[in-house]
This record gives structure tokens, sequence and C-alpha cells, in this order.
């Protein structure tokens, strides 16, 4: 009787649940971003619309994004503009509200969200070519849904989870896990209303916090372009005046 119902149960399992790899998670989040080809088709992105770090507070933001490891954000606070760049090799930033109008260069634990804001294809697409480990941890509720969870550990140690939706496939949530000036640190981010840019899916709503966090800074982009025009000097450090 025992080994009927083992068979039985055996019959009906593969059917009730597919135990994914992380590489068909990774093959079916390309798929539904737009594919591989699509994905490697763009070469720049520039984004813009409303930075709101709580409080009823609402500040203009645009971030361009170049392929090669290239990003630069700007956010106009009170008529000042604050900047965060990274050229693939070097960050920095001015920040006019501390009472600075020269650039200054980041620490490398400065600039790490930027090098991942840089990378216009995300932490799954060719991780294996960029030093990084991806594995699939099962499933856990995001709210209110399955999400499929997967780590990614960068090649210094660092490490990215990833949750995607179980019927889309898309990125709802990230968790870094970082070393930031010798101390663990571990930032939230949620993404959501994806619209189609250039035949690839983007969020084009952002929420930024601690994790755990039941109110996040939002971003909410208005409009975004592909393929802009976008030189080389836009991200590099300003050369002195």
């Amino acid at each position: 009787m025992t080994r009927l119902f083992l068979l039985a149960a055996a019959s009906v399992l593969p059917f009730a649940a597919h135990a994914f790899t992380a590489d068909e998670l990774i093959a079916k989040n390309i798929a539904a971003r737009g594919g591989a080809a699509k994905l490697a088709a763009l070469k720049s992105i520039h984004a813009s619309g409303t930075f709101k770090p709580g409080g009823g507070l609402e500040f203009g933001f645009s971030q361009t994004i170049k392929r090669g490891g290239m990003v630069r954000n700007e956010f106009v606070v009170q008529g000042l503009t604050i900047i965060n760049a990274y050229d693939g090799k070097d960050g920095w930033r001015i920040n006019p509200l501390q009472g600075r109008k020269d650039p200054e260069r980041l620490s490398a634990d400065d600039v790490k969200n930027l090098i991942d804001q840089a990378d216009l294809d995300g932490p799954l697409v060719d991780y294996k070519a960029k030093g990084n480990k991806v594995e699939y941890l099962g499933t856990e509720d995001v709210d209110g849904s399955e999400a499929h969870k997967l780590r990614v550990t960068k090649a210094n140690g660092d490490k990215k989870i990833v949750f995607l939706d179980p019927d889309y496939f898309l990125t709802i949530r990230e968790i870094d896990q970082q070393m930031i000036h010798g101390h663990q640190v571990e930032q939230e981010s949620d993404f959501g209303d994806y619209e189609k840019v250039d035949g690839v899916f983007m969020p084009f709503e952002i929420g930024v916090g601690g994790k755990g966090d039941t109110e996040k800074a939002q971003i909410v982009i208005d409009k975004a372009d592909a393929n802009v025009a976008a030189d080389d000097s836009l991200f590099h450090f300003p050369a002195a005046k």
C-alpha cells in the first residue's frame, strides 16, 4: 500500500510543482524583460521623474546610464543640483547642499550602489562573466506573492537577494547586503509599474529604504528614452576650471 501511494505521489508531484534552477529562472527573467537581443541593443537610457524622500517632499530627478558601466544621477533640490556619477572606473559627486560646489571623489565603498545602477543589463545577465555566483533559494512571501528568491554573490563578497514575481518573472524586490566602511549594511528596493522602453520592460516606480522599512523613499519615472546620445564626459570627473 505504501509503495502504491509513493508511486501515485511521484506521478502527481511533477505537475503540481516545478523545482527551478537558477539558470532557468534567469532565462525566464531575461525573456520577460524583452529578450536577450533587445537588452543587448540598449546602449543608453535616460530617465526623468520625481524623487520623494518622505515627509511630503518632492525633488526633480534624472538618471543617465550608458553601456560600459557609466551612470549619472541628478537631484534638483531648492534650485540646487546634486550630482552623483560613475564613469566605469571612478565615482564622484557634487553636493551644494553641503556647501560644496566643487566635485569630490567617492571612496570604493561609497560608489558600490552607483556601480550596480550602471549595469544596464542588471545583476542576473551574464553573471558568470562578471565573476558572480547565483543560487536559487526557493520562494519567499513578498507582499502576498510567493516570489522566487535568488542570491547573487559578487566577486567582492557582497550579496544581492533578487525576488522574481512568480507569474511574470520580473524583479519585484532586491536586498543588497554590502560591507560599507567596515559595517554590514542592508538596503531594500521594491520595483513596480513596469513599462516597455524600446522593447525592454523597465520599472517606473522604485522604493528604496532599509530592510523591512514600511515607508521607503520613492523614485517615480515620468519619461524614459533608450539609446540617447550621452558623451563620456558626462560621467567623467569634471576637469579643473
